[in-house]
Order: C-alpha cells, then structure tokens, then sequence
C-alpha cells in the first residue's frame, strides 16, 4: 500500500485562527486547534453538535481559507455505494457492447466497457482523486444507515477507493476530510477511531454576539445584545427545533431590513418565524417570553 502524505494546511492554531476569522468564521482555541491537527495530522474531524451551530460552515471555512475545492456528501437514509463512491454508467455500456457486434470475444468487450470512460464519479471517489487541494465534506453521517459506514473506513483509513473493475484508487493528495453529526444515533467506534473528534454547541452569548456584528452589516452593539439574549431564552425552551446561529444572522438581518431598533415583544411577535419554524414552537414562546397580553 502506497503512503500517502498529508499536505500542509494551516502552519499552528493561531494561523488557523487568523484564517478562518478571515472568511467570517469565529472559532474558539478548542476549535481551531482542533482543525489544525486534522490538517497537520492527515486524519479526518468528526464534528458533532445540535443542529445549527457550524459544523458544516467549519469546512467550507476551511476550504476557502485554504483555496481548496469543497466536495460535500450530504448524507439521508438510503445512501449506498452508487450515490457515494461510483456507479457504472450502464445504458452508455450496453449502447458500446451492441456496437461491437458479435465476434469480439468477452474478455475484449469487458475490458472495453469497464474503463473510466463509463465510470461515473461520486463525491467520495471524486475527493480521493482529485490532485488539487480539496476539503471532503460528509455532512450529517449519522443519518445514513450503519451499513454505510462500512463503505467510509477504507476511505478514512488509507484515503483509497477499491473498485473491483479497475483496482485500487489511492489518493495522490490526501482530502482535508470533514465529518459532521447531530448525534441522531451513535456512530461506530471503527469510524470513531479513525478521526480526531471536536464537539461544537452553541457559542456563549459573547461569542455568538461578535458572530452577529461581523455577519450583519448595520446591526449595532444594543440589538445585537437584545437578540442575541432572546435567544438564549429560546433555546432554553423546549422546542422542537432551537433557534441556530444561522437564523440569528437571519433575524438580525432582517430586523435591519424591517428598520426594527428595538426587540421589544411586539417585534419579536411580529418577525418570530424566521428563527421558529414549526407552530408548536411558535405558540410555546409567545406563551413562555408573554408577548401577548
């Protein structure tokens, strides 16, 4: 087996810090350590969190502070080794064996049909081969079937694909690879082992506040502190689906676009559903927060 060597990514935790900030991404130490190792390492980070808190936008953060191409496997029960590695491109493979006619010995007609002409790449196989930089992103594992992980291990192992047609496919530059979970179910410990892991939750009220003044442009220090308070009220209820950092960035923007200044209950009330979108959550905040009389 071929060793592939991982490729410089970021040059410390602090380099790694100052890049992402760069993209409008703001880590914590935990963090941008954390994405450094992998980097550095050559393993991939498995992120886990409640929905909402960026473990997907960590890896496009890296992909452009890095100038990497980003390959994203967005992951739902059903998934299988068509969708995620290869498939033969069979209608292109029977239209060449009915146009070589019958005299062509098999072991001919095989070799022709089962080339990289017919093969058609998916996003794990299209990562591993790739030459240039690339971040592999597969976003949300947890809701694939156990079975699938099965098919990630020799990727995440040794950075190679096995076709049984063709052979092994080894990487020639090693993916900077990116697992995200909401902890929907466990995952296995063979993937486990496999990768550095770092858990994501919601920022502090100071963290999430400085995310929202360098995302919303017009948004001033007191309504940002307002919003950002209200929501922290919100996730302490029990919701269905708590309000994420994107939709805070959403709210703010667009209390900006509503020339709202101030949060008071008849705003909140007014502009809820852009952070609360199911209407069990709707009628348990404007009952909980008592924005009706």
């Amino acid at each position: 087996m071929t060793t592939v060597e991982a490729q410089p990514w970021f040059k410390s935790p602090d380099d790694a810090l100052k890049r992402l900030e760069a993209t409008g991404y703001l880590a914590d130490p935990a963090t941008t350590t954390t994405a450094f190792l992998a980097g550095e390492l050559g393993k991939p980070l498995l992120i886990e969190g409640p929905a909402g808190v960026g473990k997907t936008e960590l890896a496009k953060a890296v992909a452009a502070a890095t100038g990497a191409e980003l390959i994203r496997l967005q992951c739902y029960e059903g998934l299988d080794e068509a969708r995620a590695l290869y498939e033969w491109n069979y209608k292109k493979q029977l239209l060449r064996i009915q146009a070589t006619g019958p005299d062509q010995a098999w072991e001919q007609t095989h070799d022709d049909i089962f080339t990289d002409e017919f093969l058609l790449s998916r996003p794990l196989l299209t990562a591993i081969r790739r030459e240039e930089p690339t971040v592999l992103l597969i976003d949300e594992v947890d809701k694939t079937d156990v079975e699938v992980e099965g098919l990630l291990l020799e990727v995440l192992s040794d950075f190679q694909v096995t076709i049984p047609e063709l052979g092994t496919v080894e990487a020639v530059r090693r993916p900077f690879v990116v697992l995200t979970s909401n902890a929907t179910r466990e995952l296995s410990e063979a993937v486990k082992r496999r990768c550095l892991y770092l858990h994501l939750d919601y920022p502090d009220a100071q963290r999430e506040q400085e995310i929202l003044l360098s995302r919303v442009p017009g948004l001033d220090d007191r309504l940002a502190h307002e919003l950002v308070a209200v929501v922290a009220r919100l996730r302490e209820l029990e919701l269905k689906k708590a309000p994420s950092i994107a939709e805070s960035i959403d709210w703010a923007r667009t209390l900006i676009a509503l020339q709202i200044r101030n949060l008071d209950p008849a705003a909140i009330s007014s502009t809820l559903g852009v952070v609360l979108k199911h209407v069990s959550d709707h009628d348990r905040a404007v009952r909980e927060l008592k924005l009706r009389g």
